[in-house]
């Protein structure tokens, strides 16, 4: 490793180990509360807000990469006809026990954004934080329909990669413009939009490794060995009372099919 054999670096292994090996199941990170970056709170719009002004008047709802359903069961009452989908397949399970007994289906998309579900399906399509196709949302959404979507933007955590010195985001450029551009070469008229990076501060290794073995997409070839000399360095300076200042990306979007 990069430090003289049988240092510890002040803790720097069992962080490191902590962040390898907690438990994590579906998209909850509540046991991580205070050590990972929470910017849903100093957002200049409410994604709650936003579903529940749209929610009382829908018949039927699909809810895109639920997770392990967490977001969505908090709405409840939901619509007779709500259903969901969820790719990762650990939080398939977890999606499907908290869901079934409100009588929500989860399925597994068919892949590329492909939606196992009939045409003009659903009034009201839920995205916080998946990928969407357009033209497929339009094929299973209503006339009337309305997509509700929060995304995390192309630079979002960059700080990340630029201290381990690791590639930045082969999708830096995704953000609203780029989002409402796609969705209006569809056929889709944007009704309202937002964007914003909220400054949060990394102070903990273990839960730094966490992140990026929970999302493989931000540093895609991360490996604790392979990152060692940039993870110490970074704990030494967390340790010092100097935490990583990083940037988190979000933008949302209301859009209706013309």
């Amino acid at each position: 490793m990069g430090e003289e054999c049988g240092r510890d670096d002040d803790g720097y292994a069992e962080l490191v180990a902590e962040g390898l090996t907690a438990p994590f199941e579906g998209w909850d990170f509540g046991p991580w509360q205070g050590r990972l970056p929470e910017p849903e709170s100093r957002l200049p719009w409410s994604y709650r807000e936003l579903v529940g002004e749209r929610l009382s008047a829908a018949r039927s709802l699909l809810d895109l990469g639920t997770g392990g359903g967490e977001f969505l069961s908090s709405l409840a009452p939901l619509p007779a006809r709500t259903a969901a989908t969820e790719e990762y397949p650990p939080n398939v399970p977890v999606a499907r026990r908290r869901l079934a007994p409100l009588g929500v289906e989860v399925a597994v998309p068919e892949g590329d954004d492909a939606l196992p579900f009939a045409d003009s399906s659903f009034d009201l399509v839920l995205s916080r934080h998946n990928s969407y196709d357009p033209d497929e949302l339009r094929r299973v959404m209503t006339d009337d329909g309305v997509l509700v979507t929060q995304q995390v933007g192309g630079r979002d955590l960059e700080e990340v990669n630029a201290a381990l010195g690791s590639p930045p985001h082969t999708y830096r450029d995704f953000c609203l413009d780029s989002a409402v551009e796609e969705l209006t070469e569809a056929g889709w008229s944007v009704e309202w939009r937002a964007e914003t990076r909220v400054a949060e501060a990394l102070a903990d290794i273990g839960a730094l490794v966490l992140f990026l073995r929970i999302t493989p997409w931000h540093v895609p070839d991360f490996d604790v060995e392979r990152y060692d000399t940039a993870l110490r360095a970074l704990h030494r300076e967390m340790r010092a009372g100097r935490p990583l200042e990083v940037g988190c990306h979000r933008f949302a979007l209301v859009a209706r099919p013309r």
